[in-house]
């Protein structure tokens, strides 16, 4: 029962430390192995605490993934949205144009009918001085 805790918990690291101790002979092998215990302990939570700094690295490197392609689609967005106004801007600004051509158009006419109306009462106004002055003699008229 000893053996399979000592083996679950200390099986890899105790091997390792003895084979290091029998690898270095060292003048106090108890000490040697203690203090490499401590350094596999330490050298144990450093690893921990670096393969969790990686993870948070990755998931922050996800995360800004995400938020650039969040931004690149905003910035696209964004981009339709200033296009869209753009052509209703241009498409108010044509009908304008056309209602101010329009207006323009109904303006000629109407001063093209007053010049024939214009037009037409001087002829008539001609017509009826010719009409009255046609049974006078040269003299008369001139008077």
């Amino acid at each position: 029962m000893e053996s399979a805790y000592l083996q679950k918990h200390l099986g890899a690291c105790l091997t390792q430390g003895l084979a290091e101790v029998a690898r270095i002979r060292p003048v106090d092998p108890i000490e040697y192995l203690a203090l490499w215990l401590y350094k596999y302990k330490e050298n144990v939570t450093m690893e921990k605490l670096r393969e969790k700094e990686m993870a948070d690295l990755e998931r922050e490197r996800e995360f800004a993934l995400m938020e650039q392609d969040m931004m690149e689609r905003l910035k696209a967005e964004e981009l339709l949205f200033q296009q869209q106004q753009l052509e209703l801007e241009m498409q108010e600004k044509e009908r304008q144009r056309l209602e101010e051509l329009q207006r323009a158009q109904e303006l000629l006419e109407k001063m093209r009918m007053d010049m024939e109306n214009t037009a037409m009462s001087e002829d008539t106004s001609y017509l009826d001085d010719t009409a009255a002055n046609s049974g006078k003699t040269l003299a008369e008229i001139s008077d």
